[in-house]
């Protein structure tokens, strides 16, 4: 700023001469001054916020300092004099050890040396950025990691790494929790609030409310296998059977799980694309963290775990392990026996394996590592690596899911000549080609314009290879080019689609447009579909000869019926009912007889197809006589059908008691069949069901009624 901060004056002491040279400590905290036979040190305290002197040493004979020089470190003080004398001196505030396993040695209030008494080469520094003075130092996590507390901050150390984190933080009382189980982040847990810190970061990297820390529910994924496009991921448990996932990069929830049962266990994959998570049943579920979807893998799980530095997972399931190699394809898992309880799993020098253990001994059990390869390739996009791996397999059945899994990755990718390599391989010629067609075009492009990528035809194609029409239409009109939309559509048979589109842009080839659809739909047979278009365009006769010659009666009678002359067209109308009546669809030619005047065909007819209900119906009109036996003929009907409950009014309201008694007695309903009996004016036929009658009467303890009636 440019202004004294404070003044020290030793113009009165006789005994002091003049200064002759002054060295400032590495991190700016101490000044060193150097005069005849003295040596003095002023420190800055963080606390006071002032400087002071803190040592004034006299040396006899020493005579005037002509250089000073501070260790790197701050920890020492090398002196020269004017007669050539070099001393060094020990620049310590306080030094203490640490359970008999670290030395810690305060240089300044701001600085501390860490060293370890067992190895002896290993030193850091730790400092506090913001020049607080560090009051408490603690070694935690296995002795592998630091924390410092300064009256603003904490500071955090991975000591195996040598990375240093110093975050603001509130004091809190001290009742923090650390977990270390991490070795990118560490975790704080404090007051229902979970924070998270990578190392090297001087920021908190994200924050979430929580009240599940053990670290089995928490997991943490941080540009993992090389990944540097900002991934980061925190999946936790909102509550016991909700899952959480959030982005730490954009501070937003990307998921949200409910589960049935509890969850005790959970890990994201190192891309952070699946999770998996096991429930107080044991049961182990998939997660796809874009989707949201769900899958149940496997039951009774003692142990899962993601092999290291791939997306191929591992469980245990009583004495078997199953191994999902391709975790995209959960359905293609791998089995083998194992004994003992899986406790590990390794991976280095070029081998995965699986550690068992079975009382006191161990068991080892290695997994394809060219499988474990392939994984890990495809998830990194080196794609060279995954067809080198495909193409040693050869025809073996486990290479035909990971080549159409490649296949879908790299179309997703844009990368179409191992698109085309990996459908090559399944035998997908008319995809190989297609996809040598769009190379082709994207070449072209790129001669002459840019990016074959980003050729509109390219991007058309790349949509219609995905099924996504709509899209691909978008892309062509959009460059103005109606005609090669309308040829994509016609060339697929989506001639509705190529109708709309020319209506709505008003395309002045859209009569044109009809014919050929028309002359399409007759060539190849669909005279149904002909009619269907014709009737919509309401060209009700030319569509009425073609469902008639596609033997279509049904759309024929509809379109009969809703169609005043064509309904008026008897030798039409007979052919119609023809074709119904061989179909055997007599109810809709009854409806056709009775719009055409002929009621009793039409009884008929609604008879002879069980829709009792519509001939009785009409016979209410035409011919109320035959109400009675249309009702008897549908009790018959439905005792025929085994519905004897349904049948017993209907042989009430035909006056029919012997058989609604007999029905009632079949359908096993006494109190309707003691009910009928009572009006039944024959002694012989009330005898006959003397015997069901009593034993109806005695279930259902109905004695009083059973005894009238007897």
């Amino acid at each position: 700023m440019g202004r004294p901060l404070r003044t020290f004056d030793y113009g009165r002491d006789e005994a002091e001469r003049e200064f002759t040279v002054a060295a400032a400590s590495p991190n700016g905290q101490a000044v060193a001054v150097g005069s005849f036979d003295r040596l003095r040190i002023f420190s800055w305290s963080p606390r006071q916020n002032a400087w002071a002197e803190s040592l004034c040493k006299t040396i006899p004979n020493l005579y005037s300092v002509t250089a000073l020089c501070w260790r790197k470190d701050g920890s020492r003080l090398a002196v020269g004099s004017l007669c050539g004398a070099v001393l060094a001196y020990e620049s310590v505030l306080r030094r203490t050890i640490w359970q008999d396993k670290f030395e810690l040695t305060f240089v300044a209030p701001s600085q501390v040396l860490l060293k370890s008494l067992h190895e002896p080469i290993t030193t850091m520094l730790v400092e506090s950025q913001l020049g607080l003075e560090i009051d408490d130092i603690r070694i935690m996590g296995k002795d592998s990691y630091l924390v410092g507390r300064t009256e603003d901050s904490l500071i955090l150390c991975d000591l195996t790494r040598s990375l240093t984190s110093e975050i603001p933080w509130i004091a809190t009382g001290r009742h923090e929790r650390f977990y270390f189980e991490n070795p990118t982040v560490v975790l704080i847990f404090n007051a229902g609030e979970l924070s998270l810190v990578e190392y090297g970061e001087n920021y908190i990297l994200g924050s979430v409310r929580t009240e599940f820390v053990n670290p089995h529910v928490i997991s943490v994924r941080l540009n993992e296998r090389g990944n540097t496009r900002n991934n980061k991921k925190l999946a936790y448990l909102l509550d016991m059977k909700t899952v959480c996932v959030v982005d730490l990069m954009l501070q937003s929830t990307i998921a949200q799980i409910s589960h049935d049962s509890k969850i005790d266990w959970l890990e994201l994959s190192e891309t952070g694309h699946k999770l998996l998570f096991r429930d107080r049943k044991m049961r182990l579920v998939l997660v796809d963290v874009g989707s949201g979807q769900k899958q149940t893998l496997l039951s009774k799980v003692a142990f899962v775990q993601w092999v290291p530095s791939s997306d191929v997972s591992v469980a245990q399931s009583d004495t078997n392990l199953a191994v999902w190699y391709n975790i995209d394809l959960p359905e293609h898992v791998t089995m083998m026996p194992v004994r003992g309880d899986v406790v590990d799993v390794l991976r280095e020098d070029g081998r995965t394996e699986i550690v068992t253990r079975e009382a006191a001994s161990e068991h080892v059990y290695p997994l394809d590592e060219g499988l474990v390869e392939f994984g890990t390739a495809v998830n990194d996009s080196d794609f060279g690596r995954a067809i080198f791996y495909l193409e040693s397999l050869g025809e073996r059945p486990a290479a035909k899911a990971m080549w159409h899994n490649l296949a879908n990755i790299a179309l997703a990718q844009q990368n179409l000549r191992v698109a085309q390599r990996c459908f090559a391989a399944l035998g997908n010629a008319s995809k190989t080609f297609y996809i040598g067609e769009m190379i082709k075009t994207a070449e072209r492009y790129e001669e002459t314009t840019g990016p074959g990528m980003s050729c509109p035809e390219v991007r058309a194609m790349m949509a219609l290879l995905g099924g996504d029409l709509r899209t691909a239409e978008r892309i062509y009109i959009e460059q103005g080019d109606i005609e090669a939309a309308l040829s994509m559509y016609t060339k697929l048979r989506r001639w509705d689609d190529a109708i709309k589109l020319a209506e709505r842009r008003g395309y002045h080839g859209l009569p044109g447009l009809k014919e050929a659809q028309m002359e399409f739909l007759l060539v190849t047979g669909q005279e149904e579909k002909a009619g269907e278009v014709l009737e919509e365009r309401g060209e009700k006769d030319k569509a009425m000869t073609l469902y008639m010659k596609a033997n279509k009666p049904v759309k024929a009678a509809k379109l009969a019926l809703k169609t005043p002359h064509l309904l008026s067209n008897e030798n039409l109308v007979t052919r119609v009912s023809a074709s119904l009546i061989k179909a055997e669809l007599f109810e809709l030619a009854a409806e056709l007889a009775n719009r055409t005047g002929q009621q009793q065909s039409a009884i008929a007819l609604y008879r002879k197809g069980g829709a009792y209900a519509r001939a009785i119906e009409l016979a209410r009109h035409v011919a109320p006589d035959e109400v009675t036996s249309l009702e008897e003929e549908w009790g018959d009907w439905l005792v025929g059908k085994r519905q004897l409950d349904a049948s017993i009014s209907h042989y009430i309201e035909a006056g029919c008691t012997v058989k609604a008694l007999e029905a009632a007695v079949g359908a096993k309903q006494w109190r309707k069949a003691v009910q009928i009996a009572k009006v039944v004016d024959d002694p012989e036929e009330i005898q006959k069901y003397a015997v069901e009658l009593a034993n109806g009467a005695l279930e259902a303890r109905n004695y009083p009624e059973y005894e009238a009636l007897m």
